[in-house]
């Protein structure tokens, strides 16, 4: 408990950081002594900002699944995880989350916060996790007066930079499509992704994943969804087998902190739904502070 509350605590100081680094304009309140005039560079980068996200639907992001959408946010995610009935659950603080941001026009960055993995395990040493990189561009879009729709294209690349065995032993890239359509309260959210290892392919394996999200927009800001989340291994230790997990869940949001800022929450769990799984169940904790 007391290395969760330590791991909880140095992400919260980030948190704490990246907000008190950002302009003023953050928290609706005028314009920094740093951007003085209408054409300083963080009224530059809200406006470009806002005019991407409005040209998008405007659904929430699932739990599991990455959206097709671009979002600007901070992302803090915990998850307990629990790999066989009985076992111990491990936690992982942060689950490789972090600031999303909007630099450009039809572009999102995702600088991720390495996770810490408490294993609760004997000779399982805990330590954080890999760095890991996420570049959006999306490719077409309307939003919900326009057509309701998106497709978007991913390219992550997962640095082997964990403590202690907590991560891959080589970078792994994984080019992805996703895609998204809204029917007046319904939306459906998609990826489809291959995760290549970088080199010692043959022990690692590669990963072909496929998520789908059903949501039904509730009461303006309440998101009951649904996830099928797969993942089919080629090579590696799990060859030739299959994971299907379902994923029901509740996120909250977008509520409104100032005229900028925001806040969304989350819960739900991961179930396994096919023979071959590696987790038991996977409860997910979700805070995002879009902006």
């Amino acid at each position: 408990m007391m290395k969760e509350r330590v791991a909880q605590n140095r992400l919260l100081t980030l948190l704490a950081i990246i907000i008190l680094l950002v302009p003023s304009r953050l928290f609706g309140q005028a314009t920094s002594s740093a951007d003085p005039s209408p054409n300083g560079f963080w009224t530059k980068w809200f406006e470009r900002s806002d005019k991407t996200k409005q040209e998008q639907p405007h659904w929430i992001t699932p739990l599991a699944t990455t959206t097709p959408r671009l979002e600007q946010e901070f992302r803090y995610d915990i998850l307990w995880q629990q790999p066989k009935p009985g076992a111990n659950y491990t936690v992982n603080i942060g689950n490789s989350k972090g600031l999303e941001l909007i630099p450009a026009e039809k572009v999102e960055l995702i600088l991720a916060v390495p996770p810490y993995i408490i294993h609760r395990t004997p000779n399982v040493k805990d330590g954080l996790g890999d760095f890991r990189i996420l570049t959006k561009y999306r490719l077409i879009s309307a939003n919900e007066s326009s057509g309701n729709y998106i497709v978007t294209a991913f390219f992550d690349v997962i640095l082997p930079t964990a403590q202690d065995g907590n991560g891959t032993p080589n970078a792994v890239f994984t080019p992805t499509i996703a895609y998204g359509k809204g029917i007046k309260q319904f939306d459906v959210q998609g990826t489809f992704g291959l995760a290549l290892p970088a080199g010692n392919e043959a022990a690692i394996g590669r990963t072909y994943s496929w998520n789908n999200t059903l949501q039904y927009q509730l009461l303006t800001r309440v998101w009951p969804e649904m996830e099928v989340n797969a993942n089919f291994f080629e090579d590696g230790p799990n060859g030739g087998k299959k994971q299907i997990l379902i994923t029901p869940g509740l996120v909250i949001g977008r509520l409104s902190l100032t005229s900028r800022l925001g806040l969304t929450l989350g819960a739900g769990v991961q179930i396994p739904a096919s023979q071959f799984h590696t987790i038991q169940s996977n409860v997910i904790f979700s805070v995002r502070l879009p902006f």
